[in-house]
């Protein structure tokens, strides 16, 4: 029941009661809302300023996580880094010098991404920068690993044909050590044993019986078997690809014939005294792009450094050459 309320007529000498206008209680009614409004907004936001709700909180400690996570991810990106980097180091400074290849450019190793803006979709959110920033270092990471993983396959394939190359070139004795009477001349300058005079002897000459085996100093293939050519007598040679062919001559008798593919080691012939030769021995030549060299470089195969500086000795000697 709402109180009734009176006043004091002096005019009348008498308490009247007090009517309130329609008007004024809905001015009344109206400020009230208004600031119970007010006050009720204000402790809202006060309270939401100064106290989180569990929802809050729970949000409060995923977005902490989410950044500690994105700051590990950035050590293992760090980790990372440095194992890539370490490696194409290697890869420029051993493997591919190593194999005669040309380094790769750091700017094609580093190179970002240009032209359009491709985190575009990750802008306009509160953490936007830890996030762009995580997915660029993530994708030029793995640029950077696709351009290294090419390298390395190049690289074991530029191996794949070292291996062939190295199992081509002459690198071993076509004569066995104990199959030797002795080297008896070397490449260079030698006295001919028919007219006497010096004379340019471009092979190597090791004696040996007649029928001692003579072996393939490097892979290839038989390009002749045959006595067609002026002094040498029966002879083989073998193109070993690369620009090197090895040639074996004054044969007793062949054991292979033209067109057959060879293994280094494997048995091609026998010395033999064919030809221009004077006694049964191993005259063997090394041609590098149709041109002699010196065959006493091509021994590493074979022979100890002990045995090499021997032979070495030996063929710098100044002697009678046997053919």
């Amino acid at each position: 029941m709402s109180k009734v309320k009176y006043y004091y007529d002096s005019e009348t000498l008498s308490y009247r009661k007090i009517e309130r206008k329609k008007r004024t209680t809905f001015k009344y009614g109206l400020a009230f809302m208004f600031a119970a409004a007010f006050f009720g907004f204000l402790f809202v936001f006060i309270g939401s300023y100064y106290f989180e709700s569990p929802n809050e909180k729970a949000l409060v400690r995923e977005l902490e996580n989410l950044k500690l996570q994105y700051q590990l991810l950035g050590k293992k990106m760090d980790e990372a880094q440095n194992v890539l980097a370490n490696v194409a180091e290697r890869d420029n400074t051993i493997y591919r010098l190593y194999f005669e290849a040309n380094p790769i450019p750091e700017e094609q190793r580093k190179a970002g991404f240009g032209g359009v803006n491709r985190y575009k979709k990750l802008e306009g959110f509160d953490n936007s920068k830890l996030i762009i920033e995580a997915n660029k270092r993530m994708d030029i990471l793995q640029k950077q690993i696709v351009v290294q993983s090419k390298s390395l396959d190049e690289v074991a394939q530029l191996a794949e044909n070292k291996e062939k190359f190295l199992a081509a070139i002459p690198a071993i004795q076509p004569v066995n050590n104990k199959d030797l009477t002795r080297m008896a001349s070397g490449y260079g300058w030698r006295s001919d044993p028919f007219t006497k005079a010096r004379k340019m002897h471009r092979g190597m000459d090791f004696t040996s019986p007649r029928g001692t085996p003579i072996y393939a100093t490097g892979d290839g293939v038989i390009t002749r078997a045959d006595s067609n050519s002026a002094g040498y007598g029966k002879h083989i040679r073998i193109d070993h690809g690369h620009g090197y062919t090895s040639l074996y001559a004054h044969l007793y008798k062949y054991n292979v014939k033209r067109n057959q593919k060879v293994k280094r080691g494997d048995l091609i012939g026998f010395v033999g005294s064919t030809g221009r030769s004077q006694a049964p021995h191993l005259h063997y030549e090394i041609f590098k792009d149709k041109n002699r060299i010196n065959p006493i470089h091509f021994y590493y195969g074979n022979l100890s450094p002990e045995e090499f500086s021997k032979l070495l000795e030996k063929a710098s000697l100044e002697n009678q050459s046997l053919d």
